[in-house]
């Protein structure tokens, strides 16, 4: 099938042409005839598999076939998404979809001053992007009604909940007007997230591109077993490999983000890092730096990271293995996107192979070993009563740490 069999606008396609789309995804092809037919969509879509186009799209054409008063626009679509990032990347590709129309588009998002964002809206536009902050700010300040709104979308649905924004969620969905065409969009579909989506949706039509939680058939996965001591080392050993061009790298904290940038740039790496104690501007530059090739390694936090789309990405390495199934798959679908080869590597401590053996049971696919490596894991990993002991004292040193700081 090509995008020209699906019944988008001519202007759409046109733009679609530019961008090199060929054929539709399995979630395009899916969702978007539906949306076409003004039904409410509950959508279920890996990272890195059109979703955005899939949504976007039909939109799109829904509003070049109204007729938009260019002096008076007002806000006809929402797209609500929880980082900065994903609005920013959403926002782009509603440019580029609309680029032979008439259609507005901007983006809000909290972390910088709000003048720029609210001249744009003042002037008037027909698709909004928001993060649900700045969302609810703007419009508890009068910049933002959402009163004509017939086109709802709720994106990335799961880390919207993850990152604790259940009850701005519930304030915007109040200020919506019932007649609307709603679309839920989210990687994984537990009960909580369900039970959102019957809150929202009005007989929805389901469209899954993939089962649940599987990792894209174009991503190889590969696994370090190492020491806790070891990683920094073996992360040198393993960007030696000069096949890798550019990386994105995991790390589970923000301070072991920053751990390992310095690591990298002592060793001559280029790295920046990205999460929540960075500035957006800090964050825009360090993303685009990568994007454009001027740097090798980006390391970010999960929060950070989502969103995050560079064009051929091929290695994500996950320095710290997550203690969630699920998010090893979201941070692997960084690579491998739209049908493109990508290579997942973990590093793993001995207190990590727990994780290991979650998400190779939640994912059904083996993790590949690699045996040619000079810092193989010796130590075992704890068990319960040396755990219970470990962080006994572990909290045991961080009391007398804080007390001896207030004694100084």
């Amino acid at each position: 099938m090509e995008f020209q069999e699906l019944g988008l606008h001519s202007n759409i396609n046109k733009a679609i042409k530019d961008q090199k789309y060929k054929h539709p995804t399995d979630i395009q092809k899916k969702a978007i005839p539906i949306i076409l037919a003004k039904q409410d969509v509950l959508g279920s879509a890996q990272t890195g598999t059109g979703k955005t186009a899939a949504f976007a799209l039909p939109i799109i054409h829904h509003l070049i076939h109204q007729n938009i008063d260019q002096k008076k626009r007002k806000v006809k679509a929402l797209v609500v998404t929880p980082t900065r990032e994903l609005a920013i990347q959403i926002d782009e590709n509603f440019k580029a979809y609309s680029k032979y129309t008439n259609i507005k588009n901007t983006v809000i998002y909290g972390g910088v001053s709000q003048g720029t964002q609210t001249k744009i809206l003042q002037s008037g536009v027909d698709i909004l992007i928001a993060t649900p902050g700045r969302l609810l700010d703007l419009m508890g300040q009068g910049f933002i009604s959402l009163s004509d709104i017939s086109y709802f979308v709720l994106d990335e649905a799961d880390r919207m909940l993850d990152m604790g924004f259940i009850n701005d969620i519930k304030k915007i969905l109040n200020e919506l007007p019932k007649e609307r065409q709603s679309l839920f969009f989210s990687a994984t579909m537990p009960k909580n997230i369900l039970d959102l989506s019957n809150k929202i949706l009005r007989n929805p039509k389901m469209v899954a591109a993939h089962k649940i939680s599987t990792v894209a058939q174009t991503i190889q996965q590969f696994i370090y077993y190492t020491n806790k001591q070891s990683k920094k080392e073996l992360l040198l050993y393993i960007l030696k490999n000069q096949d890798i061009k550019q990386i994105l790298i995991f790390s589970r904290t923000k301070h072991g983000a920053d751990r390992i940038v310095r690591h990298l740039t002592k060793n001559k790496i280029k790295a920046l890092a990205i999460h929540g104690d960075k500035s957006q501007n800090q964050r825009q530059r360090a993303l685009t730096s990568f994007k454009n090739n001027e740097l090798r390694a980006l390391v970010a936090t999960d929060i950070a990271a989502r969103g995050i789309d560079i064009n051929a990405l091929s290695y994500v390495l996950n320095y710290d293995v997550p203690n969630e199934a699920e998010t090893y798959v979201h941070r692997i679908g960084r690579c491998g996107r739209a049908g493109k080869d990508g290579v997942s590597i973990s590093i793993c401590e001995p207190e990590e192979n727990i994780y290991i053996n979650a998400i190779e049971k939640l994912t059904k696919q083996k993790i590949s070993i690699i045996e040619k490596n000079p810092f193989k894991q010796t130590d075992k990993p704890m068990n319960a009563k040396q755990k219970k002991e470990f962080e006994k004292e572990k909290n045991r040193k961080k009391q007398e740490f804080f007390a001896n700081r207030k004694k100084r």
